[in-house]
């Protein structure tokens, strides 16, 4: 929970102030920090005052302390010295020692009960109760943002998280696997979607530039009530993973702005092959070659303007019209209109999602 390290920085001060050497103990005696490089403290003698009903006891020329914890002792102190002046310093560190294991354990408590909120591991009655004895706001606007790293345990990623955010009330920044960094907002009365999707280009573009990292941001819906971050967690991960398929070149994908990638996402594979086949009686569309899919795209980028089309192609008005002939002879549809355009743009969404799934399984 408290790194030995964090102990051994906290000592190292007192001593610096104090001129007393400290050591640090855990209950079975093992020596967890001290301010001494030639450590002689008895480890037996350790585990005697920690089985003593004694708070505080000097023992051959030292002072020993316990370091109270939520139910029982956590630490050893030993002070080295006599006198009313060790014993003083020593209880001065016991509280300060005391403040740190109370702080580092509301921080992982919190941190625990916000990864079993997210996954969905509590039931409605102890996500009440643990919040509010976390000191957590019940009801407050709240929005879900998954970072997705390229690397796992991207531990420069989530100090630039933490940096940006962690320092702001009612923010919560966690992980629930190794390449997902998560993050937890708290949002005002009058921030709106647009607000979190500037928020999710912020984390990106922050990223890029600070840790050097290539991520993908998605962001859930905004939720009033603690149970519901579950709810916006779940559509950031959807958000995701949509993104992925439909929009692979966009870095940002924000669940209130999915379109039909969200429907499609939903459908049964079986469902999806049929409708593949009957949009598409005579040629597939994943055996198009790169000229028909690149003149498809960028067709459909240009919202069906064959002028604009060929301009952007550099092809002649006449070529770009030869080639859209010349699939619709093939499929069977002419995106040229509006109806056969609709149904290729989905049937294309389609079987981009049917070859994720399929990679995904194997």
């Amino acid at each position: 929970m408290i790194s030995n390290q964090v102990i051994k920085n906290s000592i190292d001060k007192l001593k610096a102030i104090t001129r007393i050497d400290f050591t640090v103990c855990g209950m079975d005696g093992s020596v967890v920090a001290s301010t001494r490089t030639d450590e002689d403290i008895s480890a037996e003698l350790v585990r005697q005052f920690a089985a003593s009903p004694a708070d505080s006891q000097e023992v051959q020329g030292c002072h020993f302390f316990k370091v109270p914890g939520e139910e029982e002792s956590e630490y050893i102190l030993v002070a080295r010295g006599s006198g009313e002046d060790v014993y003083m310093i020593g209880r001065i560190c016991v509280g300060q020692l005391q403040d740190l294991v109370a702080a580092y354990r509301e921080r992982f408590d919190r941190s625990n009960f916000i990864q079993n909120l997210l996954l969905d591991n509590l039931l409605l009655v102890d996500i009440y109760n643990r919040a509010k004895k976390l000191h957590i706001e019940a009801q407050a606007r709240r929005v879900v943002f998954i970072i997705e790293t390229r690397t796992e345990k991207d531990s420069a990623a989530m100090e630039v998280v933490r940096n940006l955010y962690g320092g702001e009330e009612g923010n919560f920044i966690t992980e629930v696997d190794e390449q997902s960094i998560i993050l937890v907002q708290q949002l005002g009365p009058d921030d709106t979607y647009e607000d979190t999707e500037q928020t999710a280009r912020t984390i990106c573009d922050t990223l890029n530039t600070e840790a050097m990292s290539a991520v993908r941001v998605a962001g859930g819906t905004i939720v009033g009530e603690i149970q519901q971050v579950s709810r916006s967690y779940k559509e950031a991960r959807m958000a995701l993973n949509v993104g992925k398929i439909f929009y692979s070149d966009k870095p940002v994908h924000m669940y209130s702005s999915l379109g039909i990638g969200r429907l499609i996402y939903q459908l049964p594979v079986s469902l999806c092959e049929m409708f593949i086949r009957e949009a598409f009686t005579l040629q597939q569309p994943d055996t198009f070659d790169e000229e028909t899919v690149t003149t498809i795209n960028k067709f459909f980028e240009n919202n069906l303007n064959v002028s604009e089309t060929a301009r952007q192609l550099f092809v002649h008005r006449n070529t770009l019209v030869y080639r859209l002939e010349k699939l619709q002879k093939a499929t069977g549809l002419d995106i040229r209109t509006f109806d056969d355009a609709l149904t290729f743009k989905i049937a294309l969404m389609v079987e981009s999602y049917m070859k994720y799934m399929k990679t995904n399984e194997t």
